[in-house]
């Protein structure tokens, strides 16, 4: 199972916040990239980029910011946040990202994603970010009509290989991920699942690995020195 270093991008820095509330920030770190150089040297294999003014704005806000990450170091980065059209997902891949993960837009533009992964193959990814069961979209701003698992079963159907989960109520919460829900959609699907939202501790990454996911993203456990990604990597 691969883990995910998150880095949330909020004007320009990286922050995060607490169940996907804007008004609920914390500035980390000024400068994104040094952020990314750090994880990378702790061993991080891959990284986790949310652009959070993009996907509350819809359309790349810190495309400089992005560019400097990838830059920076010398391991995949999979970016999500106010992607939404083949412009912008050509755009980003030119520009050195490896993976784009689409949300709000996979879910008003199913014809779009199918296009998307035409081109791109297992390079699209999407994001699934759900509350009480139902995918939230704009940002997590609003909540759709639409069941989680429903929607991930549609975009297999399409031909995507991998998708994020998030339960919102749990993200930033470190009180561990929403365990039932995760598993219950990586045993009924065939792509590959991204376990995010919650964890707050390594004996959550154990839980995660044992339930044969793809991988886990990590972010205020982090942050917050409840996870040592050096120590966790020695471990699992």
């Amino acid at each position: 199972m691969l883990i995910y270093p998150a880095i949330d991008i909020k004007d320009g820095k990286c922050v995060r916040l607490t169940q996907g509330d804007f008004n609920e920030e914390k500035v980390y770190f000024n400068n994104p990239a040094k952020v990314a150089k750090i994880w990378e040297d702790k061993g991080a294999k891959i990284l986790h980029i949310v652009d959070l003014d993009g996907a509350l704005e819809g359309r790349s806000k810190n495309l400089d910011v992005i560019q400097e990450i990838v830059k920076s170091v010398n391991i995949p980065v999979q970016l999500g946040g106010g992607i939404r059209s083949l412009d912008t997902i050509r755009e980003l891949l030119d520009m050195g990202v490896d993976r784009v993960i689409l949300g709000t837009k996979a879910l008003e533009d199913k014809e779009m994603v199918k296009k998307a992964v035409d081109l791109y193959g297992g390079r699209i990814v999407i994001g699934i970010d759900a509350k009480d069961g139902y995918v939230a979209v704009e940002g997590w701003t609003k909540t759709s009509e639409i069941k989680a698992l429903d929607f991930a079963l549609e975009m297999e159907k399409i031909g995507v290989k991998t998708i994020v989960y998030t339960d919102i109520s749990k993200d930033g919460m470190l009180m561990g991920p929403n365990f039932q829900a995760t598993g219950e959609l990586n045993e009924k699907v065939d792509m590959d699942v991204i376990a995010s939202g919650g964890v707050g501790s390594i004996d959550d990454v154990r839980t995660l690995s044992k339930m044969n996911l793809a991988g886990v993203i990590i972010g205020k456990a982090l942050y917050e020195g409840k996870i040592d990604l050096e120590k966790m990597g020695a471990e699992l």
